[in-house]
C-alpha cells in the first residue's frame, strides 16, 4: 500500500466531506458565540454553556473513537452506511441552533446548550470516521500528508464558502447549500479509496474495552506529540472564538468580517502544497516547526493594530493563513504515523484519532468557557469603547496565543525535531541532508 501513490481523483473523493463539515464547524466554533450574544445571552451566561457543550462534545470523542473501531472491522460500507443518519441530524440540529424558535426566546441559553450538544456530537462521529478513514489508508509520512492535505483542503475550502455565505446570502442560503452538499460528499466518499480489510476481532471484554480506550495513552510517542497538539491548539482556539469581537470592536470594521476569514482561509489552502514541498526536503516535524514560528512572527502584528487598520489586519490574516496550513495538515500525518509505528494501524485509529479530537474540543472550550467570562470581568463587553476593555480583549487574542503557540514549539523541537523524523524524503537519521 505504501508505493501506491494517491491519485487525484482518489484524493478529491477522499477529501470531499471535509467541505460540508466546514458548514458545521464554523458556525458551531466560530459565529455560534457572537451569534447568541447578538441575540442577547449575557457573555459569562454564554462561556458557560459554551464550556458545557464543549467538555461534552470533547469528553464524548473517545467513546466515539472507539465505537467507530468497532464499526470499522464490520467494513468500510458499514462505516458509510451509519454516516448518512448523522449526516442528516448535523444538518437538523444546526437548523435549530440558527433558527432557534419562538416558543424559547425566553430560554436561548438552555436551547443552545442542547442544540450544541446534539449537532457537535453528530458532527464528531463523522469527522472521527473521515480521519480514520484516512489513516486506515496506510503509507509513510508524505502519503499520509497528502493524504491529510486533501483532507484539510476541501475542509479549507468549505469554510471560505462557509465565511462567505452568511454575510452575501444568509444562513438560509447557507444552510440549503449544506443540504446540497453532505449527500454529493457522503456520494463521493463512498467511491474513493477504501482502507485495506483487517481479521474481525472477536467481542471485545469489559476488560479488553477499558485496554483500547486507553491504549494510545500507552504509546510515549502519542504523550509527546499531544503535548504539541493541545498547546498549539489552544493558541490558535482562543483567537478562533474571539476573531468577531475582535473585528467589530477592536478594528471597529464589522463590514470586512466575512472578507477577513475568507482571505486567512484561502491562504491556508494555497499554502499548503508549500508545506507538502517542505515535508518532502525536511520531515513533518520540521515543516510544522516553521509553520508555528511564521504564525506567531506574523499574528505578534495584530496586537499593535486598530480602527483603522483593516488591510493590514487583511494582511495579517492572510500570512497567518498561509502558516494555518501546517497545522491542518501535518499533525494527523504525524499522528498516522504514531499509529502505524506503534504497530495499531488498522485496528485502533479511531481510539487515536477519539482523543486528538477531545484534545482539539477541549481546547475550544477553555477557550470559550475561559476567556469569555474573563474578559467580562475585565470591563469588555460587546459594543464597548472602552480602553480598559478593548485592551484585555487584545491581549486575549493576540498576545497571549503567541506565548502559547512558542511553547508548543519548543516542546515541538525538544520531542520531535532532535528525534529522527523518517518522513523526511531520503533521510534516514535526524541530520541526513535534505533531497
Amino acid at each position: 500500500m505504501n508505493a501506491v501513490p494517491l491519485s487525484i481523483g482518489d484524493g478529491w473523493r477522499y477529501g470531499l466531506p471535509g467541505l460540508p463539515l466546514a458548514f458545521a464547524a464554523l458556525p458551531l466554533y466560530v459565529h455560534l458565540p457572537h451569534h447568541y450574544a447578538s441575540l442577547g445571552v449575557p457573555l459569562a451566561t454564554l462561556g458557560g454553556v459554551l464550556l458545557l457543550a464543549r467538555a461534552f462534545d470533547a469528553l464524548t470523542d473517545p467513546w466515539l473513537g472507539r465505537w467507530l473501531d468497532g464499526v470499522f472491522h464490520a467494513g468500510p460500507s458499514a462505516v458509510l452506511r451509519r454516516a448518512w443518519p448523522v449526516a442528516l441530524v448535523l444538518w437538523l440540529g444546526l437548523l435549530g441552533l440558527l433558527f432557534p424558535p419562538a416558543a424559547v426566546q425566553g430560554h436561548l441559553a438552555a436551547w443552545a446548550l442542547a442544540g450544541a450538544m446534539v449537532t457537535t456530537l453528530a458532527y464528531s462521529v463523522l469527522v472521527i470516521a473521515h480521519q480514520s478513514w484516512g489513516a486506515r489508508l496506510g503509507g509513510d509520512g508524505a502519503r499520509q500528508a497528502r493524504v491529510a492535505a486533501w483532507r484539510e483542503g476541501c475542509t479549507l475550502a468549505g469554510v471560505v464558502v462557509a465565511s462567505m455565505l452568511p454575510t452575501l446570502a444568509g444562513w438560509t442560503v447557507t444552510l440549503a447549500v449544506l443540504g446540497l452538499a453532505l449527500p454529493i460528499a457522503l456520494l463521493a466518499w463512498g467511491r474513493g479509496p477504501r482502507p485495506g480489510a483487517v481479521p474481525a476481532p472477536p467481542p471485545p471484554t469489559t476488560a479488553q474495552w477499558g485496554n483500547d480506550w486507553r491504549l494510545p495513552w500507552r504509546r510515549p510517542a502519542f504523550r509527546r506529540l499531544m503535548a504539541v497538539f493541545v498547546l498549539n491548539g489552544l493558541a490558535s482556539a482562543m483567537p478562533a472564538t474571539l476573531v468577531l469581537f475582535f473585528v467589530a470592536d477592536r478594528l471597529q470594521a464589522p463590514e470586512w468580517q466575512g472578507a477577513f476569514l475568507a482571505g486567512y482561509f484561502v491562504a491556508a489552502a494555497a499554502g499548503m502544497p508549500v508545506w507538502l514541498g517542505a515535508v518532502r526536503r525536511v520531515g513533518l516535524a520540521r515543516a510544522w516547526l516553521a509553520g508555528m514560528g511564521l504564525s506567531i512572527a506574523v499574528f505578534a502584528w495584530a496586537a499593535l493594530l486598530g480602527p483603522g487598520d483593516g488591510w493590514a489586519f487583511a494582511l495579517v490574516c492572510v500570512l497567518s493563513g498561509l502558516a494555518l496550513g501546517a497545522d491542518l495538515a501535518l499533525p494527523a500525518a504525524l499522528l498516522a504515523g504514531v499509529i502505524a509505528d506503534a504497530g495499531d494501524r488498522g485496528r485502533h485509529e479511531g481510539a487515536y484519532f477519539g482523543w486528538w479530537n477531545l484534545a482539539a474540543k477541549g481546547n475550544l472550550a477553555l477557550a470559550a468557557g475561559l476567556a469569555l467570562p474573563a474578559l467580562a470581568l475585565l470591563g469588555y463587553t460587546p459594543g464597548t469603547r472602552d480602553a480598559g476593555g478593548l485592551q484585555a480583549l487584545t491581549v486575549a487574542y493576540a498576545v497571549l496565543p503567541c506565548a502559547i503557540k512558542a511553547l508548543a514549539a519548543w516542546l515541538l523541537w525538544r520531542g520531535w525535531v532532535r528525534r529522527p523524523d523518517p518522513s523526511a524524503a531520503g533521510a534516514a537519521s535526524p541530520v541526513a541532508p535534505p533531497v
